[in-house]
């Protein structure tokens, strides 16, 4: 009896309180406006729709919502409740409709709701999304309540408390400013690692406005660089919410306080105020003068603090910092050799300094970009999809300057070095010129070509102010299940190396003096080393198959396949390599698997020891994270090991702390640092940011030219490799009517994979480029689009069926990781649809080959397109017979998955299409059988004899083709095995023994 009287005379308690808060409203400030009332109202509902829904890091973390009927709901008689149990992540969101306006909050001091605490102990992040063009491209201002307390809680939030949240942003921030204006809804983060359950109701906006939320004054910069003798400019301007005057006065006092630079002897001190008065104009400006004085003295960099007090609006979030430059110091004069140059910066230098250099972070993770100064960092980078926006070469450049004028208010003004993973075009970049992946770059065989495309790609990055690029991958794919195959140029290290021009193409001269250049920039070769041999089922990482496990191979395996290409990338001056995140197990050498970020042997021993090798090894992104043992060991072994700059994304100030400890404490040796900061330096000054840290834009206009696409086309068009051409189906006539299906016939995205825009890559449109079916129609076919097939088939001439697969990357492709071999069902189902119907020619759009033994019967000309990039008028080029098809298998075609891992040289060879094969078109074929085959042998002799690399591959292509033109439909292991070797053969420069293998595969048929 006395507990219900209770529960009711709490209940009606709570349901007055919503309303006496309400009657509390002043006749000035405006009444609380509802948000979420959780009385359904509002449904349960996925963007671009408006409503409530869930999310989280796998598919147990997404909470369960409901709205519940509940007597003590402390508005209306519904509240949200939920329940959860979040291993990774989890929360739950109310976006508005996309396709409505945004809500105007800026009237309101801030957000309040009812939470139903559990006392747990636990903070819940709360973000609102502000600006952008939805609920899902906007930028996320966060805060957090803690459920320190029982029972229903009003949770007040001032909307001052939020700030940028710089740890993630989907669209990479619009202008970092909270307008209030274009709200597009909220979020909650629920607490992981503890079962719970919650209720919340009656989400408002409550109370009135201040100027100081409304109003802000900001500095146009927060580093001003001048050099000594010179006047720094500071300019202030105040700024509203809807660009309105202001209402009141806002004042700002200011004083040149602290900092490194001596008042009076380095600058003139300055102290005042500025007031703007009462309607100035929402923008306006006011100048402060900061005159340094000019010494006798060779001296570092010198800060000038300038201490705001602002009234009336909100201060700038930073202390404005006057920098004299750094001046006199040694390493400043261009004209003294490099080594002299890092030689006296290193001496210079503290371990903190150099701790810093060593420490690369990821640009989501420093916000506004004040620790780079504080921390000295050397170095960020973009992970994939990590874009400013809008995601354009202007706004890449302007966000690089900004952070590299974060770097001139350290002591040494030491530049910035920005890295992304181009790996194949500038493929982070919307409207990029965007190459075929390495995978098809191997199956051109055009070493000059690979050359021109690394040069395209490293002008469109350089343009956009970043001097380093993650790319070329050197790895040697062995087994097609690896979700990365598509990033290596082939099975065969004569193929890898033949395609490190490359590196040329990237970086210039192999002694790097073309770095510096407005066209070039630092190459890395990665992943050092046996990333591609990796053994299938041995991956430890999450859900991956593959990727990051283990490779098991004797130590003349390890020298001949996997080593090989980076001795070449280091004779070609490669500028960095990173390690591999795999394991590497040298067969009797006693220490079993261990990943070579911990491999000392293999880094300093082979690499910079044995191979010469003279640049930085930068980590692959938080691998020193799967080293066994605490973080400190993970920090010392690596840096033992000889890996001299870390990629710790956001964990860039444990880094640097923790290598600091290790250092002072002698378990890094003193030595050791410098040797890795003066590996860093080197590379630094050889692309000139000393002199020139910020972007030289001049190039910006020719990326997405139609001349660099050219080079894309022509690398789409090379690297087709027809397999199959019964009665000459192919090339196309433009008088053929053309019946056109698949999934990948008009999927931009689908033809760029992975690693285009974001990591994962997308199907659909997200650049601009050209789709096959689109080039089909410009080359002036007669072309009938129906994806699926369902189109009537009668009437045609013929079909071009284009299949594959979907975008991934990394371990997110590896095979068994829900991904196979096969063709989807809905694209089975096109090629049987059309090749029942008509001659059919299919192409597969894929990073490896697909298993289509079972159809190749049906099927009349077949494929392999791989991964073309942007320009699908280079496959219609070859398909409509403007350009040959001229490429050749990078990789060996198997029959089965059973059979994985098969690979030119294995003692039991019995593939679909050895490596090599690439029948061709507009070509005439050598006659005359094993008497033209012999006569070629003595054409191969004399090019050995005379070092003719010419003549040798000459007489080995004729040789090549004959033999494909007389085979039958079916190729034996007798053939495929000798075929193979002579492709191999071919580029090791042993003409003579390659022509002796085709002639024993051409006996074989």
């Amino acid at each position: 009896m006395r507990r219900t009287a209770l529960l009711a005379s709490a209940a009606l308690l709570t349901g007055l309180l919503p309303l006496l808060s309400a009657g509390a409203a002043t006749a000035d400030e405006p009444a609380p406006v509802p948000v979420d009332r959780f009385e359904g109202e509002v449904p349960f509902a996925n963007p671009p729709a408006g409503g409530l829904f869930t999310w989280g890091g796998d598919a147990d973390d997404p909470p369960a919502l409901a709205l519940t009927t509940r007597t003590d709901a402390p508005e209306g008689t519904k509240v949200l409740t939920g329940t959860y149990d979040i291993s990774g992540y989890g929360g739950f969101t109310h976006d508005f409709a996309f396709d409505q306006p945004a809500h105007d909050w800026s009237a309101h001091k801030g957000v309040r709701f009812w939470w139903d605490g559990q006392n747990n102990a636990k903070k819940i992040a709360f973000e609102i999304k502000d600006g952008g063009a939805n609920g899902e491209a906007s930028e996320l201002w966060t805060t957090s309540f803690t459920d320190d307390f029982t029972g229903w809680k009003q949770i007040e939030i001032p909307f001052t408390d939020f700030t940028y949240r710089t740890d993630y942003q989907p669209v990479g921030g619009i202008d970092q400013v909270l307008g209030l204006t274009q709200m597009w809804g909220y979020a909650l983060t629920l607490p992981v690692g503890v079962k719970g359950r919650f209720a919340m109701d009656d989400v408002e906006l409550y109370g009135k406005a201040d100027q100081s939320l409304r109003a802000s004054v900001s500095a146009d910069s927060a580093v001003y660089p001048v050099k000594e003798g010179g006047t720094a400019s500071v300019k202030l301007s105040v700024a509203t919410t809807g660009s309105a005057p202001i209402d009141e006065p806002v004042t700002v006092a200011y004083e040149s306080a602290g900092g490194t630079a001596e008042s009076g002897k380095d600058y003139t001190p300055v102290k005042g105020e500025i007031t703007f008065p009462a309607g100035t104009a929402s923008g306006a400006t006011r100048t402060i003068q900061v005159p340094t004085l000019r010494d006798k003295s060779a001296e570092p960099a010198e800060t000038i603090p300038l201490k705001l007090t602002v009234t009336g609006a909100k201060a700038p979030a930073e202390t404005p910092q006057v920098v004299i430059d750094a001046h006199g110091l040694p390493y400043l004069d261009p004209k003294l050799p490099v080594k002299k140059r890092v030689a006296d910066l290193v001496s210079r230098m503290s371990l903190e300094e150099k701790a810093g250099q060593m420490t690369q972070a990821e640009r989501g993770a420093i916000g506004a970009g004040g620790d780079i100064a504080s921390y000295d960092l050397g170095s960020l980078l973009s992970g994939g999809g990590s874009t400013p926006t809008p995601n354009t070469p202007a706004a890449w450049a302007k966000m690089i300057d900004g952070y590299q004028l974060r770097a001139q208010a350290t002591r040494f003004q030491i530049p910035l070095i920005y890295g992304v993973d181009a790996v194949h075009g500038h493929n982070n970049l919307t409207g990029a010129t965007i190459m075929p992946h390495n995978i098809g770059i191997g199956a051109t065989r055009d070493p000059g070509l690979a050359e021109k495309a690394g040069a395209v790609t490293a002008a469109e990055v350089r343009a956009t102010g970043i001097p380093w690029d993650f790319a070329p991958c050197l790895c040697v794919t062995r087994d097609e299940r690896w979700g990365r195959s598509y990033e290596s140029f082939g099975e065969d290290p004569a193929l890898v190396k033949s395609m490190e021009t490359v590196i040329q193409g990237l970086q210039g001269a192999r002694d790097g003096k073309d770095l510096k250049d407005d066209d070039k920039v630092l190459a890395t070769a990665k992943h050092f080393v046996g990333d591609g041999g990796t053994e299938y089922g041995s991956s430890t990482t999450g859900s991956y198959t593959i990727d990051q496990g283990v490779t098991k191979v004797t130590r003349q395996q390890l020298e001949a396949v996997h080593l090989a290409p980076y001795q070449t990338a280091v004779d070609r001056g490669i500028g960095s390599v990173m390690p591999s995140y795999s394991s590497l197990d040298i067969l009797g050498d006693g220490q079993g698997p261990v990943k070579m970020h911990a491999r000392a042997d293999m880094i300093n021993g082979v690499l910079k020891g044995r191979m010469g090798f003279d640049g930085f090894v930068i980590s692959d992104w938080n691998a020193i994270d799967q080293l066994p043992g605490d973080y400190a060991s993970h920090v010392r072994t690596s840096v033992n090991a000889g890996v001299d700059m870390m990629m710790v994304p956001y964990s860039y100030k444990d880094f640097r702390t923790t290598l600091i400890d290790e250092a002072t404490a002698g378990r890094v040796s003193a030595k050791r640092i410098d040797d890795a900061v003066s590996r860093i330096l080197t590379q630094k000054f050889k692309l000139g940011l000393f002199e020139k840290p910020y972007a030289d834009t001049s190039g910006a206009s020719r990326i997405g030219s139609t001349a660099h696409r050219a080079v894309a086309r022509e690398a789409a068009a090379k690297s087709q490799v027809l397999l199959k051409n019964t009665a000459g189906v192919l090339p196309l006539k433009k008088s053929q009517k053309v019946y056109v299906a698949g999934s990948n016939a008009d999927d931009l995205g689908n033809q760029t994979g992975g690693w285009t825009i974001t990591w994962q890559g997308a199907s659909g449109k997200h650049t601009d480029g050209t789709t096959i079916l689109q080039g089909m129609r410009d080359a002036g076919g007669d072309v009938t689009y129906s994806k699926d097939a369902s189109a009537p088939t009668s009437g045609y001439d013929v079909g071009v069926v284009v299949v594959g697969e979907t975008p991934y990357a990394e371990g997110v492709g590896d095979v068994g990781n829900g991904n196979d071999l096969t063709l989807t069902p809905a694209d089975q189902a096109a090629v049987d649809k059309v090749c029942a119907a008509m001659k059919c020619a299919v192409l597969i759009v894929s990073g490896r080959p697909q298993l289509i033994g079972d159809r190749l019967g049906e099927i009349d000309a077949l494929v392999a397109s791989w991964l073309p990039g942007t320009e699908g008028d280079g496959v219609a080029d070859v398909l409509y017979g403007k350009r040959a098809f001229t490429g050749q298998l990078p990789v060996t075609w198997p029959k089965s998955e059973a059979q994985l891992p098969i690979n030119v040289g294995d003692a039991s060879y019995d593939p679909q299409f050895p490596y090599g094969w690439g029948l061709t078109t507009l070509t005439k074929v050598p006659e005359g059988g094993a008497a033209t085959l012999e006569a070629l042998t003595l054409v191969a002799r004399t090019a050995d004899r005379i070092g003719s690399a010419r003549l040798g591959r000459a007489a080995v292509t004729k040789g090549r083709l004959l033999v494909q033109q007389s085979t039958g439909s079916t190729i034996t292991p007798a053939l495929a095995k000798p075929f193979a070797d002579a492709d191999h053969l071919l580029l090791t420069a042993h003409y003579t023994q390659a022509l002796t293998k085709l002639l024993e595969a051409y006996r074989a048929r």
